[in-house]
């Protein structure tokens, strides 16, 4: 029996990897884990979702800027070459901004940057990835799905990294056109919202975040892990919700709650 496949963006470390490795605990689903540059750590997590799923599963890296237009349809090549099919995307690559600047003084060239891989790089593969993943017929047991990974940042004003607030909330409304537009397909798509997770990108404001923490910041009084993530998106590719599209996860301890 052919095995459902997913790619993974920006898999090589941080909730990427923690997607990766959660995905690969469960055995089902064969992996293709993208990386940008940092072929080192893609390796490393391939190794470790190999020991993971005992073998049982195909674990490949490839290597892709998805904020470029070639490299994307690279990637798919290769997925279609390699496994045949495509049954769960998951957009999780994203950046942050090189330097935290007000908006009043934050530079075009910093916006572009933030645009084209968070957000022009989600929204176009998307569009090609859900034409790979019509051409194969779904597997009884496992449905086909788009998962955006966001930030809370998709609805809270950071005014010293607009760049990236915006792209996270067009990455949310690109979510609910997918949605509208591939649920007669068969494909659910799916926004899952990370709060402050405790990765290399939050590692220069850990003593903020720690202090915020143990002010009472959220509900739940912890740093996030990647591994949170990689459990919403294990329910989503297991076929957890086959009634839902356009639904956002809020896996961010209950930051999202307005409380009194």
């Amino acid at each position: 029996m052919s095995a459902p496949v997913a790619l993974i963006t920006g898999a090589s470390r941080g909730i990427g990897r923690g997607i990766a490795l959660a995905l690969a605990a469960e055995a089902t689903h064969e992996i293709a884990i993208n990386f940008a540059g940092n072929e080192k750590a893609a390796l490393e997590c391939r190794d470790l979702c190999l020991a993971a799923n005992g073998g049982r599963q195909r674990v490949e890296i490839v290597q892709a800027d998805i904020s470029l237009a070639a490299d994307r349809a690279r990637m798919l090549a290769f997925v279609q070459a390699t496994f045949g099919r495509l049954d769960v995307l998951v957009n999780n690559a994203g950046i942050a901004p090189d330097v935290r600047a007000d908006i009043l003084e934050a530079s075009e060239a910093s916006f572009d940057r933030l645009i084209g891989v968070n957000l022009k790089g989600p929204y176009f593969l998307t569009q090609a990835a859900a034409k790979l993943m019509l051409a194969t017929p779904a597997l009884a047991a496992f449905p086909k799905a788009v998962i955006n990974v966001t930030s809370i940042s998709a609805f809270t004003a950071s005014v010293n990294r607009g760049d990236y607030c915006v792209a996270k909330a067009g990455l949310a409304m690109m979510t609910k056109l997918y949605a509208a537009r591939l649920g007669a397909e068969g494909i659910g798509v799916f926004e899952i919202q990370p709060g402050v997770i405790e990765t290399d990108m939050t590692g220069p404001v850990k003593a903020k975040y720690d202090a915020l923490f143990a002010g009472g910041f959220t509900p739940i009084p912890r740093w996030g892990q990647p591994a949170d993530i990689g459990r919403a998106v294990v329910a989503i590719a297991r076929g957890g919700f086959p009634y839902s599209t356009g639904q956002v996860f809020n896996v961010d301890g209950g930051f999202h709650l307005r409380t009194l």
